[in-house]
């Protein structure tokens, strides 16, 4: 990694938003892959914080940034830090992460996908369906995928999260109530 970059510890918040793919250009730029359709993260931290290919657990650099756009079908970003090509090529493969704490403030009805992975769901009756495992763009919606249990054995289950199924999503209370049924 660069000599130039402060050693840190990963924030206890600290969340894989993206991945420096290579340099861009000349002048120390660098392409980031976005983990997410819609990366304000990115945009809105002036700290990045970068774990190389196989760095420890929880062992990081600090990175300022200077800018951070669109470019593509990606990212593009700077830093004094990175002062050229060369120093950009050190940084591929990097992954890239930012405090929670960072992230622009959602708007009312909506969520980060982070903040709704571990969330019980139960439906309007109290029935537990399972917690939230991850969450799949497919297509038009987003969709939950559940892991619960039926008779001892695990199950998945898929809820659309949209609002003619999701009733309510109570972040502080870490669950979501929807209007859903066990064996759909």
């Amino acid at each position: 990694m660069l000599p130039t970059l402060e050693a840190a510890e990963l924030p206890a918040d600290a969340i894989e938003v993206a991945r420096i793919a290579d340099a861009w250009g000349i002048k120390g730029w660098f392409k980031v892959l976005p983990h997410s359709a819609e990366p304000e993260a990115l945009f809105s931290s002036k700290r990045w914080f970068l774990q190389p290919p196989g760095a420890p657990a929880g062992r990081a650099f600090r990175l300022p940034i200077r800018e951070a756009k669109e470019h593509s079908d990606c990212i593009v970003a700077s830093s004094a830090e990175v002062p050229d090509r060369n120093a950009a090529e050190a940084l591929r493969g990097a992954r890239v992460f930012i405090p929670r704490s960072s992230f622009p403030t959602a708007g009312d009805d909506e969520y980060y996908w982070v903040d709704l992975i571990g969330l019980a769901v139960v439906n309007r009756e109290g029935v537990s369906l399972g917690t939230v495992r991850e969450l799949l763009a497919s297509g038009p919606q987003t969709t939950l995928v559940l892991d619960a249990q039926e008779d001892g054995k695990p199950v998945e289950r898929m809820v659309p999260f949209v609002s003619a199924f999701i009733d309510k999503v109570d972040l502080a209370g870490r669950v979501i109530t929807v209007d859903w049924q066990p064996d759909y």
